[in-house]
C-alpha cells in the first residue's frame, strides 16, 4: 500500500501490482518491503469530539520467521512493550485506533515536544491567553504512553517473555 513510508524498509522497496479482490476496482500498485528490525514506536491520534489524544506504544520491530509471499504489501511485525496483554489492554482502555503510524526515527519524547510546541504556537495571543487556549481546545495534558496508562488503569506489569 502506498501510504506506508519506505524509510522504514530494510532493503530497497519494489513497486508491484497484485490483485485487490475487493471493491471492483483496478489492481493497485503497492510498495512491497519488510521493515528493518529495532526499536520503534506505534502512535495513534484519536478524535474525542472536543479534543484529540495521542496514544503511543513503544515496540520492537522483528523480522518475519518465514517469507510472506501471500502478503504483498509494506509490512512490519513488532512485539509491543512491555508485552501484548498489557499493551493491548492499555491501548483499548485509551481508545486507541486501528490506524496507526510506526516510526523507527522518533521516540515518545519527540511527540510530547511536538504537542507542547503546537499548544504554545497556535494560541491567538491577541484574543486569548495560553491557559484560555488550552481550556478552549482541551488538548490532552500529555502524550499517552502505555506506561502512563498502565499506572492509571492499574494494569499489572508483567515481564516480557522471550518467544
Amino acid at each position: 500500500m502506498l501510504e506506508v513510508c519506505p524509510s522504514i524498509a530494510e532493503g530497497t522497496p519494489t513497486a508491484e501490482i497484485h490483485p485487490l479482490s475487493i471493491g471492483g476496482k483496478a489492481d493497485p500498485v503497492r510498495l512491497v518491503f519488510t521493515a528493518s528490525s529495532g526499536s520503534a514506536l506505534n502512535a495513534s491520534v484519536v478524535d474525542l469530539g472536543n479534543r484529540f489524544r495521542f496514544i503511543v506504544n513503544q515496540v520492537k520491530v522483528v523480522q518475519p520467521e518465514h517469507p510472506l509471499p501471500k502478503l504483498p504489501v509494506a509490512r512490519a511485525i513488532w512485539i509491543p512493550e512491555p508485552n501484548l496483554k498489557i499493551a493491548a489492554t492499555a491501548w483499548i482502555l485509551a481508545g486507541g485506533a486501528h490506524h496507526t503510524a510506526l516510526s523507527r526515527a522518533l521516540n515518545p519524547q519527540h511527540l510530547e515536544d511536538s504537542r507542547r510546541w503546537l499548544i504554545s504556537n497556535t494560541a491567538d495571543r491577541s484574543q486569548h491567553n495560553h491557559r484560555e487556549f488550552q481550556e478552549r481546545t482541551k488538548v490532552e495534558p500529555r502524550v499517552l504512553s502505555l506506561s502512563w496508562l498502565t499506572d492509571r488503569y492499574g494494569v499489572g506489569v508483567e515481564p516480557l517473555h522471550n518467544h
